[in-house]
């Protein structure tokens, strides 16, 4: 299949953020021409992101970044998915003082104390998993039930890797501890993509991402298809996808994804 050419049944198409579109510091190269393509093309593109942010915390970094918002119809966060499970009753939280603010103004309501469910956002820069072992053993004890905000692991940004909240929620479901994921690949966030494009039809539906864990197991389970960005977060490693499914495509980055010219 020539990958520069999509099929024209793929009217919506489901786009992966960090390590597709971007790493927290750039726009990678061709990006934006082949969002122009498929726009042009008269596709509707939907950003979807295990961010554990609002979508306009989101749109502010890829403003930021300088990505013309013309190039997409919208974003669909891990975050804003979240929030709405727990919105109006106190709970714990664990993540940067950033992700707090965005998430408070949307409407979380923090407990620092005595909280029996807690909102995982994810972890303090430079912080590991091993760093917080006494609060995931303090969490189990108290029966905290962890709302994971982010089923990412780990992230490249700006060339390193960073921890996301998805290594946190699997310790603390190690120790015997709840907890409840949103984003990708569960399918409370692409059902929310699919109403959001006012898409039924599943076949016309495609996903574009490079995680293994996220992105491709969350469109195999969902029942639709997609392309495997194999220069992203799995780079140099050989992909391993669910059973019994496989991507229509596999490419080195989103730019090669840029329509041909005519």
């Amino acid at each position: 299949m020539n990958l520069s050419a999509l099929p024209d049944r793929y009217r919506l198409i489901l786009c992966d953020l960090w390590g597709c579109v971007h790493d927290g510091w750039r726009i990678f190269p061709g990006v934006p021409e082949t969002l122009a393509g498929w726009k042009s093309e008269g596709r509707t593109v939907l950003f979807v992101t295990n961010a554990p942010r609002s979508a306009a915390a989101i749109r502010g970094q890829l403003d930021r970044l300088g990505l013309d918002p013309a190039l997409d119809d919208g974003i669909v966060t891990a975050g804003a998915a979240g929030l709405a499970a727990v919105q109006g009753r106190p709970v714990g939280f664990c993540g940067t003082p950033e992700d707090r603010r965005d998430l408070e103004a949307g409407g979380l309501i923090v407990a620092d104390a005595g909280f029996s469910e807690l909102a995982c956002a994810g972890l303090a820069a430079g912080e590991t998993v091993e760093d917080y072992a006494s609060r995931l053993a303090d969490w189990r004890a108290a029966d905290v039930l962890v709302h994971c905000l982010n089923p990412d692991r780990i992230v490249h940004h700006q060339g390193q890797l960073m921890i996301c909240a998805g290594a946190l929620a699997d310790a603390y479901e190690a120790l015997g501890g709840r907890v409840i994921w949103y984003g990708k690949p569960y399918p409370a966030i692409y059902d929310h993509a699919l109403a959001l494009g006012g898409v039924t039809d599943r076949s016309t539906v495609l996903a574009i991402g490079d995680g293994l864990q996220t992105d491709m197991a969350g469109a195999g389970s969902y029942g639709i298809d997609a392309i495997f960005v194999s220069g992203g977060i799995h780079a140099g490693e050989q992909p391993r996808f669910p059973d019994g499914w496989r991507p229509i495509g596999i490419v080195p980055d989103l730019g090669t994804l840029a329509p041909a010219r005519t």
